[in-house]
């Protein structure tokens, strides 16, 4: 079995914006956020909200990154001088070239600002012509529709919904996760230029 063997310090940037390891000094960073929009990780399974809970995911973070089984960044926007929020790649498996891309969320102020995509196109960079992966998934909550239209934009396409797949948080409902992706060739023929299209 071959290990994920990021260099520790992994450092992904364009013009508008900076991806760096997550630290356990960012709670301090990300505090203000956690404690005044709540609402970030409304469809998430660890939610960060309130400072104990964020303590406790970037915690978690950085123990999947000891693992070798994630790997968390910090994302910083240049244009404002502060940082937006966080993403990772997890589920990662070498052996089988494929990866997972989520875990993302930024403050209110970040969204809508093409930031997003700026971070996208140099994850999936780094995925396809770094890391050598042959495929890249991506997971939501079905009823997240801004986080699909988000991940249609930027050239992932539809696999199917499993049903019932995972508990959400604070409540008893189960959700239905819809299931997307990009393939290495499609990254190469297609994807890669229209994303840097709308950078």
């Amino acid at each position: 079995m071959t290990t994920l063997e990021f260099p520790q310090n992994t450092i992904l940037e364009d013009e508008l914006v900076l991806l760096r390891p997550l630290e356990l000094t960012d709670v301090e960073i990300f505090l203000d956020i956690s404690l005044n929009e709540p609402d970030t990780w409304k469809y998430s399974l660890v939610p960060a909200n309130g400072k104990e809970n964020l303590i406790n995911y970037i915690q978690m973070a950085i123990k999947a990154r000891e693992n070798k089984t994630e790997f968390p960044f910090a994302v910083y926007d240049k244009k404002s001088g502060k940082y937006a929020g966080s993403t990772r790649f997890y589920d990662i498996n070498l052996p089988f070239k494929t990866l997972q891309l989520g875990y993302t969320w930024y403050g209110k102020d970040f969204r809508g600002t093409g930031l997003n995509k700026h971070c996208k196109y140099l994850l999936l960079q780094f995925a396809f012509e770094t890391l050598g992966m042959e495929r890249v998934e991506f997971r939501a909550d079905n009823n997240n529709q801004l986080s699909i239209a988000a991940m249609k934009s930027i050239g992932c396409k539809v696999e199917g919904v499993l049903r019932s797949n995972m508990p959400t948080y604070e409540s008893d409902m189960r959700r239905d996760s819809i299931i997307l992706s990009i393939l290495k060739e499609e990254w190469f023929n297609e994807v890669k230029e229209n994303l840097r299209k709308k950078l």
